[in-house]
């Protein structure tokens, strides 16, 4: 039971904070504000790690990399919605699975 609570919670906060967290760094990203882009990208991260979603743990990693080098930001804007899309994904299986 308290594996339950525990995996729960950490599913609840994956549905709450990600998709916002994700919302931001878009926003950032269109004004170029590549310190924010890094920022959010670093805090998405282990969040999709936490569910196995290796593909999109490395997306942002890659984001994440590139923002703080404020580097390649052609790429930045390529790998976004990518990142956003699996998340998009996870998100509605895990909202159905869950009846949330």
């Amino acid at each position: 039971m308290v594996m339950m609570n525990s995996l729960s919670r950490s599913l609840l906060f994956f549905l709450e904070e990600v998709p916002q967290d994700l919302d931001e760094l878009e926003k950032a990203l269109v004004v170029k504000n590549y310190d924010s882009v890094y920022k959010l990208a670093h805090k998405i991260k282990p969040n999709v790690d936490l569910l196995g979603m290796e593909q999109t743990r490395a997306i942002a990693l890659q984001i994440e990399t590139l923002g703080k080098k404020e580097e390649n930001t052609e790429e930045i804007e390529r790998l976004v919605p990518l990142l956003k899309k699996d998340v998009d994904q996870v998100v509605s299986e895990l909202k159905n699975d869950f009846k949330i």
